[in-house]
């Protein structure tokens, strides 16, 4: 008889009191609902492509593929089976602050879009939680699908060098046939690169896979000279690992050699990292993080009224006087005011206590890494207060930190029915 997914698959025969219960199946086509998540968020701006793209274009597409990915879940999950969770509570909350702060339209009719968009991706995302059993199932498909957007970028550096890595960015790696920039490039494969080391360690994938990914991965990250993304990688690893320290022989093998040859490479190569890190620039650029902090200052001198300090001025492009913002929690402060950055923090505050109070575990390590990542990188990248691949950092990290799906608890059998003799039914009264 078959066996709904949403209640659990039957607990097998060989089974052992104690053992935990299998978690429920997952559609294949969730995969492709993911995929459409991730292309919605790679965004319309960029370096100039090899072949022009319209931005309207462009636009078409990346929303196209949220509205399909809305409608594919929707027929995936037609009974609106959904699983509490804490940090689609607190997203919805955010999209609620984000929908009353834009309907003054201070931002234009433009906010009102991009809360139709949010509203979208949220309800996506509550649609899927029904298969988030706290498996490696969403990090897979995170990793396929930003390394097939990796793929796209090799391929152009490999079409046109020159586009690839223009001038315009200071010879710093871009998409050439999508238009991404350097630290979006760097994001995906940082976030790919300590997933597929966590998955490693944890013996869900073998050594030549990984290699696969993780080699031409860290190749890109170094063409595109992006620092956030660099360090994010390295802490957000460290911190993943030290979590299995204890556990895993692998990780403390990882872990010691790992530090080793860190130590000999900044003894080694000391001058070529720093000549790295600086990309050319001068002290002074570098100290006020290539002009960003002269945005931060202006947008925090700026007068606002006390609606606009509360709740912000409405979703937005994530500029300020025409200049990008470049930092997620001034971004959201502009947008939705105080009360989107109380949510902002509550949400990586609930899902890292969450993941601190969790026993050591591959799935805890990933959601570590993750959420120190989204963290690090929020200082100078805009995106945790709009649908954009920071949050869906976050979600796979709910993914990781949710509860298996309580299995159907198995039938008792039927106790035989014993045979009674005639004489025995026939009554003694007479």
């Amino acid at each position: 008889m078959a066996q709904d997914p949403a209640r659990g698959a039957p607990p097998a025969a060989d089974a052992r009191p104690g053992d935990a219960p299998r978690p429920p199946g997952t559609p294949k086509l969730v995969g492709t609902v993911w995929g459409l998540l991730i292309l919605n968020t790679l965004g319309s701006a960029g370096a100039r492509t090899i072949v022009p793209l319209p931005r309207s274009l462009i636009q078409l597409v990346t929303m196209g593929s949220l509205v399909g990915a809305f409608a594919l879940a929707l027929t995936l999950n037609l009974r609106l089976r959904i699983r509490s969770s804490s940090f689609l509570f607190l997203l919805t909350l955010l999209l609620v602050a984000s929908v009353i702060s834009s309907a003054h339209l201070e931002s234009g009719f433009g906010a009102l879009f991009r809360c139709f968009r949010l509203t979208l991706f949220t309800g996506t995302l509550w649609l899927l939680g029904r298969w988030w059993d706290g498996g490696p199932t969403f990090v897979r498909h995170h990793i396929r699908m930003y390394f097939a957007v990796l793929g796209s970028v090799a391929a152009g550096l490999a079409i046109s060098p020159g586009a690839a890595m223009p001038d315009l960015y200071g010879g710093r790696l871009v998409g050439a046939l999508w238009p991404l920039t350097p630290p979006q490039i760097a994001q995906y494969a940082a976030v790919i690169v300590g997933l597929t080391v966590l998955l490693v360690l944890g013996h869900r994938t073998d050594r030549t896979s990984a290699a696969v990914i993780i080699v031409p991965s860290l190749v890109l990250l170094a063409l595109t000279h992006t620092r956030t993304a660099t360090l994010g990688l390295l802490v957000g690893l460290a911190l993943a690992i030290g979590s299995l320290v204890l556990t895993s022989a692998a990780a403390r093998r990882f872990f010691t050699w790992a530090v080793l040859c860190a130590t000999v490479a900044a003894v080694g190569f000391s001058s070529a990292l720093q000549t790295w890190f600086l990309r050319g620039q001068t002290e002074e650029n570098f100290s006020n993080l290539t002009g960003r902090a002269k945005v931060w200052d202006a947008l925090l001198a700026a007068p606002r009224t006390t609606a606009q300090q509360w709740l912000g001025v409405g979703l937005g492009d994530k500029s300020f006087g025409g200049l990008p913002i470049d930092n997620s929690w001034l971004a959201v402060y502009n947008e939705q005011g105080l009360i989107g950055i109380a949510l902002v923090a509550l949400i990586i505050l609930v899902l890292g206590t969450i993941a601190l109070l969790r026993p050591p575990s591959l799935s805890r390590a990933c959601a570590i890494y993750l959420i120190s990542y989204c963290a690090i990188a929020s200082y100078t990248e805009a995106g945790l207060g709009d649908a954009s691949p920071y949050l869906l950092h976050l979600a796979v990290a709910a993914s990781l930190l949710s509860a298996p799906a309580a299995a159907a608890p198995p039938t008792a059998p039927a106790a035989p029915r014993r045979h009674v003799p005639r004489w025995a039914r026939r009554s003694e009264v007479t």
